[in-house]
């Protein structure tokens, strides 16, 4: 009985790392739609897929998360961290079917901006998810956390004068709640990989 309240090598690290990757592989699937807005349905339905394969994770996760008896670290912490990093790809997903349900037509450049902030920002995410591993050498991992920070912040300032333009743009109101949502949809994807990384310092502080 004892046996299987232990943890297994490494079995929650290795739930953070394929949560990661997936999400940097819809971040990466969501840009390239935007820079090649072409055969749009498709592209929307391979960025679900990846969603499918994200919940997926996180749902073994949250299985064993409620199974197990020893974990690397606080349970509150685990939860956080899981949830923090589905709702990356979540809202990586719905951006994408935003764009295939509003038929939106010809994509902004500033969206085009938002993506490319998104992607380094869910790729500095999976180096620091990586890193835990390896807690008591915390200072990449706070440099890593400290990086999607400053991309956040770049992405929040970037969404702000997005919006900005599209009042001014002179487009119709229907094209501008459009893409306000759109831009919105992004813009609070890199904030909560912020989240994650906030999960992320706090874990390292307390037990580095």
């Amino acid at each position: 009985m004892l046996e299987k309240l232990m943890p297994k090598s490494d079995e929650f690290f290795d739930d953070f790392d394929a949560q990661a990757e997936v999400t940097v592989r819809g971040a990466k699937l969501l840009l390239a739609l935007f820079e090649d807005f072409t055969d749009i349905e498709r592209k929307v339905a391979a960025i679900k897929q990846v969603e499918h394969e994200g919940d997926d994770i996180a749902h073994r996760a949250f299985e064993r998360l409620h199974k197990q008896f020893i974990t690397p670290f606080d349970r509150a912490e685990i939860h956080r961290l899981l949830g923090r990093i589905d709702d990356v790809l979540d809202l990586t997903d719905t951006t994408a079917e935003r764009l295939l349900l509003y038929e939106v037509g010809t994509v902004p450049q500033a969206a085009k901006d938002l993506a490319r902030i998104l992607v380094p920002a869910t790729e500095k995410m999976q180096e620091a998810i990586g890193l835990l591993r390896d807690i008591k050498n915390p200072a990449q991992i706070l440099a890593a956390c400290r990086e999607i920070k400053t991309l956040e912040g770049d992405a929040d300032a970037l969404g702000r004068a997005a919006i900005a333009a599209l009042f001014k743009s002179g487009a119709d109101a229907l094209s501008i709640i459009k893409w306000k949502e759109i831009y919105d949809l992004i813009e609070t994807a890199t904030d909560r990989c912020e989240d994650v990384a906030n999960v992320i310092e706090g874990v390292v502080l307390e037990h580095a």
